[in-house]
C-alpha cells in the first residue's frame, strides 16, 4: 500500500510504516490541485490540517482506503462522504489530551494569579503587589462542556484541587470519578469557570454567543482550548467589558485559517484588538496540544491504528 504524507510529523511515523511494508511518499509543498491530480495513486493519506479533504478531492482519490489525521478533530474532512466510499478515518485524540489538559489548567492558574500581567510589569520596572493580588481555585465550581478525551484530561488535572467539577455533553452517561454530568442549564447556573472541549461541528459553531453567556447565573472565567469558531469573538469581548466574563484564556481564535497554521485577516478586527490589549486575556497560538511528548504520541497512535486495521 502506498501512503502520501501531506504534513511533517514525528519521524517514527514514516519509519515504522516503512518497517511494516508500506511505501511512503512525502509532499509538503504542492498545491491541493497538484495533490488531487495524483491522489488516485495512493491507498492512504496522512495529514494534520493542511487543506480540506472535500467531495471533489475524495472523488479523485479512487483507490483511497484510509485518511490518517495526526490530531483530534476531523472537521477538515467530509466525513460523511468519505464513509460512503468506504474510506477508514483515523484520528488520534488520545495523543494530545494530556497536553491539552495541562495547558488549560496552566491558563486558568495564570489568569487567577495575573501571571502574564505581573510578569510584564516587573520587566518594565513596576513592583505592584496589591494590583496583582490573585484568587484561588479551591472552592470554585469548574464547568466543562464536551466530556471526551480533552474534557476528561482537564478534569483529571483538577483532582489535586478542592473544586467541584461538573460537565455537560450531548452524549449520555459520560461522567466519571472526576466530574458529575449535569444539564447545560445546571452548568450555567453553578459554574465559576467554563472550559470548552468540544469538536467543531454544526452544533458548536458560534455556540458561545451573547445569549449563551447571558444564561450564566454568575460572572465566570472562560478557557477555550477547543476550536476558535465555537466563539463569537465580539460577544466574548462585550462580556469581558461588562464583567460577565472575568477573564479568558484563548488558545484558539475565530480568525484562524482552517489549517490552524496562521491567522487570516486583511485588517485586524476590533474585537481581536481588544483581546490583544486586555490584561485579563491570555492568548496562545493553538498550541495546547503541541508538546514534544504529544508529537510522538500522536504519530505512534496513527501507526498503531493503521497497523491494527491494515496489517
Amino acid at each position: 500500500m502506498k501512503i502520501l504524507h501531506l504534513d511533517t510529523n514525528h519521524n517514527l511515523l514514516i519509519n515504522q510504516l516503512n518497517d511494516l511494508g508500506f511505501t511512503n511518499h512525502e509532499d509538503y509543498t504542492s498545491s491541493k490541485e497538484h495533490i488531487e491530480a495524483k491522489i488516485s495513486e495512493y491507498d492512504g493519506i496522512i495529514l494534520r490540517s493542511r487543506f480540506t479533504i472535500d467531495k471533489q478531492f475524495l472523488d479523485a482519490a479512487t483507490n483511497l482506503k484510509f485518511i490518517g489525521r495526526v490530531g483530534a478533530g476531523l472537521e477538515n474532512i467530509d466525513v460523511d462522504y468519505a464513509q460512503t466510499k468506504g474510506i477508514t478515518l483515523i484520528a488520534a485524540p488520545e495523543g494530545n489530551r494530556n497536553a491539552v489538559g495541562e495547558h488549560a489548567l496552566g491558563m486558568l492558574l495564570s489568569l487567577f494569579n495575573k501571571l502574564n500581567k505581573a510578569d510584564a510589569e516587573v520587566r518594565q520596572g513596576k513592583w505592584l503587589r496589591e494590583a496583582n493580588r490573585g484568587i484561588e481555585l479551591d472552592g470554585k465550581t469548574v464547568g466543562i462542556i464536551g466530556y471526551g478525551n480533552m474534557g476528561k484530561a482537564f478534569a483529571k488535572k483538577l483532582r489535586g484541587f478542592d473544586v467541584k467539577v461538573i460537565c455537560y455533553d450531548i452524549k449520555d452517561n459520560v461522567e466519571d470519578e472526576n466530574a458529575k454530568q449535569v444539564s447545560l442549564a445546571k452548568l450555567q447556573e453553578q459554574s465559576d469557570v467554563l472550559s470548552l472541549h468540544t469538536p467543531q461541528t454544526p452544533l458548536t459553531l458560534n455556540m458561545i454567543n451573547a445569549k449563551f453567556i447571558k444564561a450564566f447565573k454568575k460572572p465566570f472565567w472562560f478557557i477555550n482550548t477547543a476550536r476558535g469558531k465555537s466563539v463569537v469573538t465580539q460577544d466574548l469581548v462585550e462580556a469581558l467589558k461588562s464583567g460577565k466574563i472575568l477573564g479568558a484564556g484563548l488558545d484558539v481564535l475565530e480568525y484562524e485559517k482552517a489549517s490552524f497554521e496562521n491567522l487570516f485577516y486583511s485588517k485586524m478586527p476590533k474585537a481581536f484588538q481588544y483581546l490583544i490589549e486586555a490584561e485579563n486575556v491570555l492568548l496562545t497560538p493553538h498550541i495546547a496540544g503541541w508538546t514534544m511528548e504529544s508529537k510522538e504520541k500522536l504519530a505512534q497512535i496513527i501507526v498503531d491504528k493503521i497497523k491494527a486495521k491494515f496489517c
